[in-house]
């Protein structure tokens, strides 16, 4: 589950898992939802495989969500599918979605930027939970 929060002039994720690998998810889809404001419209067309590499998680957090957006605007794609295998090593995922179509896509915000400011991603007792500011 992930939801949206305001915060000065930029806007938070916060995501709430059963375990890690859904919580990294649950933020690329949270993530996305903000491009995208009919997020569940964009069609699992393309496929890439990424990879991300180190072990604290919260910096974990922070460069998938940067890769995500540096693919975003460098090759102009939205995703509405993630999922996210997390080791030792790092992260490798799957991820699913189409060129930017903006006949029927209906953009919301232009993220700038992932930011350390208030990061947060710690285990509780009912699951894991990770909040990011975004640089809108």
């Amino acid at each position: 589950m992930y939801e949206i929060f305001e915060h000065t002039a930029d806007l938070g994720l916060r995501i709430k898992a059963s375990d890690l690998n859904t919580l990294f998810s649950e933020a690329g889809k949270g993530f996305f939802s903000l491009i995208v404001e009919n997020i569940d419209d964009v069609a699992l067309v393309e496929t890439l495989e990424i990879k991300v590499n180190g072990q604290d998680l919260e910096y974990l957090l922070f460069d998938w969500l940067n890769e995500l957006l540096y693919i975003s605007e460098t090759q102009h794609l939205v995703f509405s599918y993630f999922n996210v295998n997390i080791d030792n090593n790092g992260l490798t995922a799957k991820v699913s979605g189409e060129k930017i179509d903006y006949s029927r896509h209906i953009l919301d915000h232009e993220v700038k930027a992932i930011t350390y400011h208030g990061l947060v991603l710690k285990e509780e007792k009912t699951g894991w939970l990770a909040e990011v500011i975004l640089d809108i």
